[in-house]
């Protein structure tokens, strides 16, 4: 009988085998600025005009505890239930009411509840873009746009614009020579420029649809909050444009962005293609958020006129701080509403290296660089001024004019 030798050793563990990579598209699209911006400024001494984020003393917490509290008394089973693709059908015909007061007729079939808006964005670009597929977007564009589209792996071509939006001439002539899928809008307040395309112009887009044959996404998450002037139809409702019209909302800026509740109006192919993208993605969007929004509709008007009265004098607040606290030779809008303000420094000052600076004054903004899809311009920057009382705005921007001083 033999045994092993003392000096026998255990086998080598063979070396593991490298795991496959990751797919290409998710190095090519970096993260958000924005948020990266909030992650180092979420020190509660920092003044923080770089979020897009509504004020939470705002948040009507009593009347959407109560409508959370009316659904599970009084529908517990419907409300913790999975629910239909499309949505919960008292909301989509609450929403359909809603819209077809505001100038656009629509069915409650015509609506496609989404878990916010963003995933209306995502849905459609499952929906319409293939790898290689040309897009056209506003310069500068709201960012997580932008991710979006590049996530698809889609070309991303930035219209000229002016203080009115997107040139309609500069479009048709990029439709006619790139061949797009679609052109990507914020017609309303837009992110981040604030401004707001006239109705003229929205009229001249909306034939450029007509005549080139190209989807329009005309995202709203904006357009209640309205503080000067007259509401614009929306460009879905323009002659020329009803087939070709994706129009995106959100209760994110008017009721709470926790809800994570948006939905999208498109022609019915596209909507079912997008239906099809959102079982693939969550199944539906929660069941008793969805049945507790659709119970605050009744009292969301009198929300939303409160908010737009507070956010109006933050508005004020920042464009009357701002001359003294930008350098001399500076320009900026004044939003008839939405969260933002959009400034250009002498093109001397470059506010993405600018930024340390400012942030050791603990404030902070968002340069404007990474919303531009063509060639940025470095001296831009945006400012939301909904999230701090005029008090704190003030503060704010004696802080970023000494931190702009260097």
């Amino acid at each position: 009988m033999t045994t092993p030798a003392a000096t026998d050793a255990p086998a080598a563990t063979p070396p593991a085998a490298p795991l496959p990579p990751l797919a290409a598209r998710t190095s090519t699209v970096g993260g958000s600025p924005v948020r990266d911006i909030l992650a180092v400024t979420a020190r509660p001494e920092v003044i923080n005009f770089a979020g897009g984020l509504p004020a939470p003393e705002l948040f009507d917490r009593e009347g959407i505890a109560a409508a959370f509290r009316a659904v599970l008394d009084e529908t517990p089973g419907q409300s913790l239930q999975y629910s239909t693709t499309e949505g919960e059908p008292v909301l989509r015909a609450a929403l359909a009411e809603r819209i077809s007061g505001r100038g656009l007729p629509t069915a409650a079939d015509d609506l496609l509840i989404t878990t916010g808006s963003q995933q209306g964005l995502s849905l459609l670009a499952a929906a319409l873009l293939e790898p290689g597929d040309t897009v056209l977007v506003e310069d500068p564009c709201y960012l997580a746009a932008l991710q979006v589209f590049g996530l698809a792996g889609a070309r991303v071509v930035a219209v000229p614009t002016d203080a009115d939006g997107a040139d309609p001439e500069a479009l048709e002539e990029l439709v006619v020579r790139e061949r797009p899928k679609l052109f990507y809008t914020v017609p309303t307040f837009q992110n981040p420029t604030g401004r707001t395309m006239p109705a003229g112009r929205r009229a001249a887009v909306a034939a450029v649809a007509a005549r080139r044959g190209v989807w329009i996404l005309e995202d709203d998450p904006y357009g209640d909050l309205r503080y000067d002037g007259e509401r614009v139809p929306w460009i879905a409702a323009c002659p020329g444009a009803e087939d070709r019209t994706v129009l995106l909302g959100s209760f994110s800026k008017v009721m709470a962005p926790g809800l994570r509740l948006g939905w999208l109006r498109a022609p019915a192919a596209l909507r079912r293609a997008c239906a099809v993208a959102k079982q693939a993605a969550d199944l539906h969007t929660p069941t008793v958020n969805q049945l507790a929004a659709a119970r605050y509709l009744d009292v969301l008007d009198a929300h939303v006129a409160r908010v737009r009265a507070v956010y109006g004098e933050r508005r004020d607040a920042m464009l009357a701080g701002l001359a003294d606290a930008l350098p001399e030779g500076s320009a900026w809008n004044r939003p008839e509403g939405g969260m933002f303000v959009w400034a250009r420094l002498p093109s001397s000052y470059d506010t993405t290296a600018l930024l340390p600076q400012v942030v050791r004054q603990n404030v902070a903004y968002v340069p404007g660089a990474p919303f531009y899809a063509g060639t940025p311009d470095p001296s831009t920057l945006r400012l939301c001024f909904v999230t701090q009382t005029p008090e704190e705005i003030g503060e704010g921007l004696r802080r970023l004019g000494a931190g702009l001083k260097g």
